[in-house]
């Protein structure tokens, strides 16, 4: 039993050994070509075969006739809405509260006082100074007296002086009585000195008190604190009782009218951006608000290497809060463009966007294509002719060179 199971399995192997590596030599023991020749006579079959392909169908595909239009090149970035103007009010002096809080969201005009500190002795103080600044101011009348008197002695001294002089080259007067009208002259020119010295210092007592006056005024003016301009409260003022320190927050005030729109256009497209130039913007909320172009920066940013554009837009119902995302679309010069289904777009072989166009004797061509805006209506493209036939289905089943069977369509634009 043995051997006749290893004689089996050796046929098996043989007969499986044929079958895969000797198959035609186990077919041609089979076969008699003599008794047919209809095979022998089939073999330049691939030749004929090869005709078919002279007649393959024609790809019938369908092409839109577009026309170019002059349309707005916009810039479309994506931005928040900014205050106009923020400031936070601050106290420049110390002391308690004594004015009633205002509560956050209140409207404001410019000069409105918002806080207001305890005065203390700042008043005194201020009485004090100009109670100083008077009596220095008195002394002057005196001061201005005694530089009179001294200059009417240097005068008197210096006439006996030239007296004694003209005398004693006489002979008609003592060489003592010369020496005593120049030392008396000598003590008048000491006199008056004296009294122009008290005259100034009296002047700058004056200064002195005048400094003191305005700084005690000063100090009065920042017990009240004042907006800056027309705005909206974004915090309460501070509470009644509370204690300011100098750099204490007072109170926030907010500009929103206009309000103020900040977006980041690409270093590509910020030449078409320019100074007034209108734009409108779409809110998260679906509202669209217009405006123009306020500010554009003449640099970059180091790591986006964006340039910041602001547009200001009307804003006096102050439904536009600061913060809000908006989708900005700033106008810029006019370009002919295609408006054509989004789906019509393509690429080539080595990823270039373009669309597939009819060229003569329905000759498939490849034209590269730059992408304006993509709109709900479709895609507006550049750099197609001014008039030409775009293959709109079928663009992926056909290449350069092809010759297809058109269908002319039309597409809602």
């Amino acid at each position: 039993m043995r051997i006749f199971s290893i004689l089996t399995a050796i046929v098996v192997a043989a007969v499986i050994y044929l079958f895969v590596f000797q198959r035609d030599l186990l077919f041609s023991f089979g076969t008699d070509e003599s008794q047919h020749p209809q095979m022998a006579t089939a073999q330049p079959a691939p030749a004929a075969a090869a005709a078919p392909q002279d007649s393959t169908p024609i790809v019938s595909v369908a092409v839109l006739t577009s026309t170019a239009q002059n349309v707005d090149s916009a810039v479309t970035v994506r931005g928040a809405t900014r205050a106009t103007r923020q400031v936070d009010l601050r106290a420049e002096t110390n002391g308690r509260v004594i004015s009633q809080p205002l509560r956050k969201g209140a409207t404001v005009r410019a000069n409105q006082p918002m806080c207001e500190i305890d005065p203390g002795t700042r008043r005194v103080s201020l009485a004090e100074a100009e109670a100083r600044l008077a009596e220095s101011r008195a002394r002057v009348p005196e001061a201005e007296a005694r530089v009179i008197e001294a200059q009417a002695r240097l005068n008197e001294a210096l006439i006996n002086d030239r007296a004694a002089e003209k005398l004693s080259k006489g002979g008609f007067a003592s060489e003592a009585r010369v020496a005593s009208a120049t030392a008396a002259t000598q003590t008048a020119r000491a006199g008056v000195a004296a009294a122009q010295s008290g005259l100034q210092s009296t002047l700058a007592g004056i200064q002195s008190a005048e400094a003191a006056v305005a700084l005690a005024q000063k100090e009065i003016s920042r017990l009240v604190i004042h907006a800056s301009f027309d705005g909206i409260l974004e915090s309460d003022t501070a509470e009644l009782g509370s204690l300011l320190q100098p750099g204490g927050l007072c109170a926030t005030v907010l500009q929103l009218d206009p309000i103020k729109l900040v977006g980041f256009v690409p270093e590509m497209a910020i030449q078409r951006v320019k100074l007034g130039a209108a734009a409108e913007a779409r809110l998260v909320d679906g509202r669209k608000i217009q405006g123009a172009v306020s500010f554009i920066s003449r640099s970059a940013d180091k790591v986006t290497r964006t340039f910041q554009v602001e547009v200001n837009v009307p804003n006096a119902d102050l439904s536009v809060s600061a913060g809000q995302t908006a989708d900005i679309t700033i106008s810029a010069q006019g370009t002919l463009a295609h408006l054509l289904p989004g789906s019509a777009l393509t690429l080539n072989d080595n990823g270039t966007l373009g669309l597939r166009i009819l060229g003569a004797e329905n000759t498939v061509r490849f034209v590269p294509v730059t992408l304006i805006r993509d709109t709900m209506q479709g895609v507006w493209v550049a750099g197609l002719p001014r008039e030409t036939d775009v293959i709109v289905v079928g663009q992926e089943f056909v290449t350069d060179g092809v010759i297809v069977d058109p269908t002319y369509t039309e597409v809602a634009q």
